[in-house]
């Protein structure tokens, strides 16, 4: 059945978004599919923090997660800034944060039968 002759209701179909783009969201959703970078992300979405403070939040080494943070870094998930000696990581902008958040909502519908959305 085409689209167009669909009764359903279904949104007709949309432009194929580019190799590159498919590529790019491949490769985000690889680093989040770690759980200690997805933890990370999840603090990232609500501030600035450092290393130190991220890895007593999710209980994981230092070097492990100075490890996690530089591959979240790389794929262009987050952003640093320099306060004196230290550097700050954050989530890089609202687009990430909203996927951080809908990845987490989706997870806690899914575990705790809180019915979906329609929309």
């Amino acid at each position: 059945m085409y689209a167009r002759d669909n009764g359903s209701g279904a949104h007709p179909l949309q432009e194929q978004p580019s190799a590159a783009q498919v590529e790019t969201a491949v490769d985000a959703f690889r680093m989040l599919g770690d759980a200690t970078r997805l933890r990370l992300m999840w603090l990232l979405a609500s501030g600035e923090y450092d290393v130190t403070s991220l890895a007593e939040a999710v209980g994981t080494a230092r070097p492990s997660v100075s490890q996690h943070l530089a591959k979240l870094r790389l794929a262009g998930l987050v952003d640093t800034r320099r306060e004196g000696r230290r550097v700050l990581y954050r989530a890089r902008d609202a687009h990430v944060r909203r996927l951080i958040a809908e990845a987490l909502f989706h997870a806690d519908h899914e575990v705790s039968g809180i019915p979906r959305h329609d929309t």
